[in-house]
């Protein structure tokens, strides 16, 4: 079960949102690059960033604190990253600046063709982001909810060849309320590739939850607040993550 230290990039800051709300932002750094050092330092065996401005504006926006990242930690750990990526030019943009997976969240919903092209443009790097709201998957960072439903979504997306999907439940993604395990793994269940869990994770029992499934496809959780504000201590957990997994 891979625990995965969450980035998320605000104006060059590294911030986390509640519920995805830009007005609603914490700064925690305003050197993420130091943040990801510390993380990899902790034993992340894998880091999530998220570019919030470009997730808003629809094209890179924290490119200066995302190259900063990959060139001290891309050569120790695989480096994902979402938002704003829009077209196979940003995708090669990045991976040509380290990146290992590329995150689609909005334009998958949008423009699946854009996804498939991807997918066969970059085997194996692209990770497909599902947020969803009572079943029912979210985009333009969450502010509109589609009528389709994310396993529907997620078992289509499986078969065009994405690595993985990030599984967000947005009602509580930054709220400490703990995973949505029910509906992580109806997902996981339903599609062919492995999922990851993301919003709400908060202590050791969600992580005891967590590799208690791990059996039926959830892989790995991101992990944000919760590692920020000192409710969960990273290295820990990602230990006891190992043990209950290879038990």
């Amino acid at each position: 079960m891979l625990l995965i230290p969450a980035i998320d990039l605000k104006d060059g800051q590294c911030v986390r949102l509640r519920q995805g709300l830009m007005e609603d932002a914490t700064v925690f750094s305003d050197k993420p690059v130091d943040m990801a050092v510390h993380w990899v330092k902790q034993g992340a065996r894998r880091l999530h960033l998220v570019d919030l401005n470009g997730a808003f504006a629809g094209k890179p926006q924290n490119l200066g604190a995302i190259k900063s990242i990959l060139e001290a930690v891309s050569d120790d750990v695989p480096v994902q990253l979402g938002g704003g990526i829009r077209d196979l030019d940003t995708i090669e943009k990045y991976l040509d600046l380290g990146l290992s997976y590329v995150i689609i969240g909005t334009a998958a919903i949008k423009n699946p063709q854009f996804l498939r092209d991807a997918c066969d443009a970059f085997p194996n790097q692209i990770i497909v982001g599902l947020d969803a709201k009572d079943g029912l998957v979210a985009t333009d960072g969450w502010a509109k909810v589609t009528k389709y439903h994310v396993t529907e979504v997620g078992q289509r997306f499986a078969d065009y060849g994405v690595n993985s999907i990030i599984y967000t439940d947005i009602g509580r993604d930054g709220m400490l309320s703990g995973v949505n395990i029910e509906a992580t793994v109806k997902l996981a269940e339903a599609v062919s590739v492995p999922v990851i869990a993301s919003g709400g994770l908060t202590n050791l029992d969600d992580i005891r939850a967590l590799c208690e499934v791990e059996s039926s496809g959830v892989e790995g959780a991101v992990t944000g607040r919760a590692i920020y504000e000192g409710a969960i201590d990273f290295k820990p957990a990602q230990e006891l993550a190992d043990e209950l997994v290879d038990a």
